[in-house]
């Protein structure tokens, strides 16, 4: 019996065909400015390559019984660490990108998965108008076994200052709106969750009396109300200055607070996050104190080797430890890779050493020892489906399913100005340039190795003046700049390098019918400097520049805390570009 005529079918198999498949394509056009070309002044990517090309890692490793140091590579700074039964969760500072905190979650304390961002809404972290190395400082996570509950607790420096999120189930996310701690003065706070249900805030802050030297600073403990998440009581000094207080200590900070063996374990840094950066320990047998330090401080640091050793990792410190269901212990801790003097582009980054104990005294690195490459682990848990974070490892996207978690911007968005769909990436200028504490139309992911490669293939359609192509950012003072710009009506291929001023090292103008095809952008770095190479369609790669100084994005250059960030880009140049240079 036919319930329906043959002309409704065919009436509904045209609907059911022109909404599943024509509709998209049509949607897409439409968006796109037609024709399978952006609309101008927008930018598309239609592919991104990074390959990481480190001779340190290029040694044969026992994945089941090895790994490689750092285990998160590039600007991964302020690890801090905890566990939930068999399961590791570990967070890093953000400063001003966005999304904010980024947190892994690991079986074996090696081989990490990103689970996302702590903070991911707008309303969560407002870091508008903040300076490149102001924002989401030093976040402490930790484990309340008594109510199993999650919390981040953190600086925004210049925002909102200290505050504290939680969540129950860190794989789901939804972590809480921010809860201010206005009581709680400095940066670095951490929690501790005492066996009998006590919880306790650490922080770093102002000395008692002032600071008798410039970067004098204290660490104090709070008691901490976990059904309101307030401080509650008086504030009690743990520590001022340093362990040798004559010695007039650099930057006392990043307080975390353990039990072992039925005695608190204080651990700190100090000496500033730079080279003579040093992680110490003190001990009590009240959470309060008072604390005596321990016999072998400082129990890391590098500040003493030698400066031609091989394999150099410098600034070891702010470290927080976790121990094993087996009762073993483990330390993550920020270093950084230097390819030359103390040059490093790739910012701080996550390593991992087991914890000895010394007569009930933590030592992470014994003293005059170097921070191996390579370290021996036994039971690790390697996963092929799960994507690399340290060694030598290359990736590749058509930006299809969007942007994943590789992928940051700067500062919190405020408008939509990009998009992504089966054509790759877009970007649209949305008033804003690189050169601003704003936020540009940028998305980057890390440079996780000193020796790399970068290709990206862009079509785009600029508007007089603009700019599109890729961005190496260290921060808005310090990047280079490679891709197509329009000039004078013209378009061509552009280099410019800025460290403080803006210096053109490269213009050279497309024939008009290049400037119509797509443009093959390639990036080679090697340690202080790399090659710049272009492409007009599936012709040739040609040199823009060659051997280009890249010591301008080091972080001994530019100062601050973030490590360079690479992708796509676009915005207006300034007129002082075109001026400048070649």
């Amino acid at each position: 019996m036919n319930f329906c005529p043959p002309s409704l079918f065919r009436y509904l198999y045209v609907v059911i065909a022109f909404r599943i498949f024509l509709l998209p394509v049509l949607a897409a056009g439409l968006l796109s400015g037609g024709c399978g070309r952006p609309a101008e002044g927008e930018a598309r990517f239609v592919r991104f390559s990074y390959e990481g090309r480190d001779a340190r890692f290029d040694r044969p490793v026992d994945p089941r019984n090895e790994y490689f140091n750092p285990v998160l590579a590039g600007f991964h700074p302020d690890p801090s660490i905890c566990r939930k039964g068999d399961d590791y969760f570990l967070v890093n500072s953000s400063f001003t990108f966005w999304p904010s905190i980024p947190i892994f979650h690991s079986r074996d304390l090696v081989h990490w998965r990103p689970l996302g961002f702590v903070l991911d809404r707008a309303e969560q972290a407002p870091l508008d108008s903040l300076r490149f190395n102001r924002g989401i400082y030093a976040p402490d996570i930790s484990y309340n076994p008594h109510n199993d509950t999650f919390y981040v607790v953190n600086t925004c420096v210049d925002g909102i200052e200290n505050f504290v999120v939680k969540c129950r189930d860190p794989f789901a996310g939804g972590w809480s709106d921010p809860i201010r701690l206005p009581e709680v003065e400095g940066i670095d706070p951490s929690l501790f969750f005492d066996d009998d249900g006590k919880a306790y805030l650490l922080h770093n802050g102002m000395p008692p009396g002032g600071r008798r030297w410039n970067s004098h600073r204290a660490l104090w403990l709070r008691e901490y109300d976990t059904a309101t998440d307030r401080v509650v009581g008086e504030p009690v000094l743990l520590l001022d200055g340093g362990i040798d207080f004559a010695a007039h200590p650099e930057w006392l900070e990043g307080p975390h607070l353990y039990k072992h063996d039925g005695e608190y374990v204080l651990l700190a840094a100090e000496g500033g996050t730079y080279e003579g950066h040093a992680q110490v320990a003190l001990k009590s047998r009240h959470a309060k104190g008072p604390y005596r330090p321990c016999a072998h401080n400082p129990i890391l640091t590098q500040r003493d080797l030698p400066a031609d050793r091989p394999d150099k990792v410098t600034s070891t410190g702010h470290a927080d430890m976790v121990e094993t269901p087996s009762g073993e212990w483990y330390a993550v801790f920020l270093g950084c890779r230097p390819y030359a003097d103390d040059f490093y582009n790739t910012g701080r980054e996550t390593f991992l050493l087991p914890v000895t104990w010394a007569d009930g005294d933590p030592v992470i690195l014994p003293a005059g020892e170097a921070v191996p490459t390579v370290v021996r682990k036994e039971g690790l848990e390697p996963d092929a489906a799960l994507r690399p974070e340290t060694g030598n490892f290359a990736w590749s996207t058509d930006f299809a399913a969007g942007l994943d978690d590789r992928w940051l911007r700067l500062r919190t968005p405020r408008s939509v100005w990009y998009r992504t769909d089966r054509r790759g990436l877009t970007l649209r200028d949305n008033g804003h340039t690189i050169d601003e504490v704003a936020a540009p139309a940028f998305v980057g992911c890390r440079q996780q190795h000193t020796d790399f490669a970068v290709e990206t293939e862009m079509i785009c359609r600029p508007t007089e003046g603009q700019f599109a192509g890729l961005a190496l950012f260290q921060n808005e003072r310090h990047h280079l700049l490679f891709g197509k710009v329009r000039r004078d009506g013209a378009e061509a291929v552009i280099v410019v390098r800025v460290e403080k001023e803006p210096e053109t090292l490269a213009f050279i103008p497309l024939p008009p019918a290049d400037a119509k095809k797509s443009l093959r952008l390639r990036v080679r770095g090697e340690g202080g400097s790399c090659d710049l190479e272009y492409a007009a369609g599936d012709g040739a790669f040609v040199v823009a520049a060659q051997g280009v100084d890249t010591r301008n994005l080091s972080t001994h250059t530019a100062r601050g805390f973030n490590g360079v960030m690479i992708g796509p880009y676009t915005g207006r140049l300034a007129a002082a570009v075109f001026a400048r240079g070649k």
